[in-house]
């Protein structure tokens, strides 16, 4: 999985990159200070995996992971070239998802690019800076689409679609906004790759004090919730700070910093959980005494896809799936126990593979 993180400067994006990633992109008190998009890898945290790996006592427990790209402060006229903007976008074509950072806090020592506080403003800068980079892709496309479609009817429909694509985008609208059912187009929408058209995590970055209740008591957050949820977005409260604070210590003290803050999660637990929402992900697990793994998937995958994931020999010679709830595998304390209590249930080739699934896939290629 794949997220840009995106935002007006001074917001806190890349304060929240360095704490998700460690990454260490500098991060000053003025635009433009990340110049190159900065990637960081990230394990997603799952208990789960400590404990079957503690179980059998694997030699090496691989977590899920996700890349996160740091873009550069967008700003007005981001698209046309301003601030340098133009080739920071093109770098967040390739992600699943976009997270939007967004200003939910008022600090005097911080300045606002556009000089007070205004997140719904400061969504619409940045959601027009996209459209206007979309519409540049979908022009040259039509360009192209539009004269081989006078010589090869088959382009018509091309043509067709680009143009409502372009009379929505030139209307201030996302291209995910559009209602497309034909099969055809939404495969074209897809190949586009346009940024308008990926799922948006709105990260409303807050102050300390409104941590602890999630952001309830602060006006700005309610309004970022209110229009994520007309669009279809996700949204969670973050403070970058904080967050910053918390990559510096290990698990235990950790644990307990967020209990002294009143917290249960931690920011990058929370954009894990929405990213995997918004996405419609889930994982797989994999154990043995070599290595348990975890594998992350689409919602309603099939064993041999599922399989498919680790090896493609395992997808192409798939004859069953051995398959356990980890609970119940943790509760047995083996396969075989598990096998014995009737816990494990040889799947076939229909069978839809559900969150926490442990299996080991029987093939011959």
């Amino acid at each position: 999985m794949k997220l840009g993180i995106v935002g007006l400067p001074n917001v806190g994006k890349s304060t929240l990159f360095n704490s998700l990633t460690k990454a260490g992109a500098e991060s000053a008190n003025y635009p433009f200070c990340t110049i190159d998009p900065n990637i960081g890898i990230v394990p997603v945290p799952d208990e789960r995996l400590k404990l079957l790996g503690d179980m059998y006592k694997s030699k090496k427990v691989t977590p899920a992971t996700i890349e996160f790209v740091d873009i550069a402060g967008l700003v007005k006229g981001a698209s046309k070239g301003e601030g340098l903007g133009n080739q920071f976008l093109a770098n967040i074509r390739e992600v699943d998802a976009i997270v939007h950072v967004v200003r939910c806090f008022v600090d005097p020592n911080v300045v606002h690019v556009d000089g007070s506080i205004d997140p719904l403003r400061d969504i619409e800068t940045i959601n027009l800076e996209l459209i206007f980079a979309d519409l540049e892709v979908v022009e040259r496309r039509y360009a192209k689409v539009g004269k081989s479609a006078r010589i090869d009817k088959t382009y018509a429909k091309e043509a067709e679609l680009l143009e409502k694509i372009k009379a929505h985008l030139e209307g201030g609208n996302m291209a995910k906004s559009m209602e497309i059912t034909d099969e055809d187009e939404l495969a074209l929408m897809k190949e586009y790759n346009l940024l308008t058209y990926k799922p948006v995590i709105y990260a409303a970055n807050v102050s300390e004090d409104d941590l602890s209740d999630d952001g309830a008591s602060n006006e700005m957050v309610g309004k970022v919730r209110e229009f994520a949820a007309k669009e279809g977005s996700e949204v969670f409260v973050i403070c970058a700070q904080i967050e910053q604070e918390l990559s510096e210590l290990d698990d235990d003290e950790k644990k307990m910093f967020l209990e002294d803050l009143g917290l249960t999660q931690s920011g990058l637990d929370k954009l894990i959980a929405a990213s995997y929402k918004i996405l419609g992900l889930m994982s797989f697990l994999t154990a043995g005494e070599d290595e348990t793994r975890a594998w992350t998937i689409k919602i309603g995958t099939k064993a041999p896809q599922a399989a498919g994931k680790i090896h493609s020999d395992f997808e192409r010679g798939f004859i069953k799936a051995e398959v356990v709830n980890y609970k119940d595998l943790l509760e047995q304390g083996s396969l075989s126990a598990a096998r014995e209590k009737g816990l494990v249930g040889m799947e076939g080739k229909d069978y839809v593979v559900r969150d926490g699934d442990v299996i080991l896939f029987r093939f011959n290629v």
